[in-house]
């Protein structure tokens, strides 16, 4: 029953940090349900909630097939990146690496760190010229990242911000990305076990808080400072990814 509530209450944080931002439901969604659970439990649940917010912000903008367009080789790459480190984990050992909830809490917790960090300095990128190029190389790079820690910001957002796109194309694109790395992740999960029916059912149980706090987040972003909540979002990941990377490395 507790973690029950846990549950209830961390997807209705989550989405409303999605509602006021348009990004951030899997990143505090995992990061506190893993303080509870490992992380290939707490991504399990993600799915649901998260394919559904997703799509939702991906088909409220503008058209999406000029934007697939442009993006498709980072969406492939994201699913390469994905496939092949979920057949690495399981050919390492039986599968041992994805077992291994400590080393997956160090690499969200690191992974936490840097995003926090980045976002906290300000670190922006502009990409000319090598677009063709970098795609799919950041697709894998993130598809890789979201098959050990359910995290799929890392490098896609920062990426898509260097790539200088309108605020609604950012949103748009950024939706564009989390449902295809929602995609890869339940496929991934199914594939190492970890998408079992009580898993399955707890994921459709919380997307409800999570459109609940996405409303809710839709309506307070007219009511305060973006940019103070956003700084505070990013310090109080800081924090989390820091306990998360030191207690995996003192245990």
């Amino acid at each position: 029953m507790e973690n029950i509530i846990y549950i209830t209450v961390v997807f209705l944080l989550a989405g409303m940090v999605k509602g006021v931002t348009g990004m951030g439901l899997p990143t505090v969604a995992v990061a506190l349900l893993s303080l509870v659970m490992p992380p290939v439990e707490a991504a399990a649940l993600l799915i649901v909630p998260s394919l559904l917010t997703n799509v939702w912000q991906l088909l409220s903008g503008l058209p999406v097939y000029p934007l697939w367009q442009r993006l498709w080789p980072m969406m492939a790459g994201i699913c390469i990146g994905t496939g092949a480190a979920t057949l690495a984990e399981n050919a390492l050992a039986g599968g041992a690496l994805a077992a291994d909830a400590k080393m997956a809490s160090g690499v969200l917790g690191v992974a936490l760190v840097a995003y926090a960090a980045m976002g906290l300095l300000s670190v922006r990128w502009r990409l000319r010229g090598s677009e063709g190029v970098m795609s799919p190389a950041v697709g894998a790079l993130t598809g890789a990242i979201t098959a050990a820690t359910g995290v799929f910001v890392i490098p896609a957002v920062p990426y898509l911000q260097a790539l200088e796109l309108e605020k609604d194309e950012l949103v748009q694109a950024m939706g564009l990305a989390f449902t295809v790395s929602t995609v890869a992740l339940a496929v991934s999960l199914a594939a190492r076990g970890a998408w079992q029916p009580a898993a399955a059912g707890m994921s459709f149980v919380a997307q409800l808080p999570a459109v609940a706090g996405m409303l809710l987040g839709q309506r307070l972003r007219n009511r305060m400072a973006p940019e103070v909540f956003r700084k505070c979002f990013l310090f109080a990941l800081l924090l989390l990814g820091m306990h998360l990377a030191l207690e995996a490395a003192w245990h």
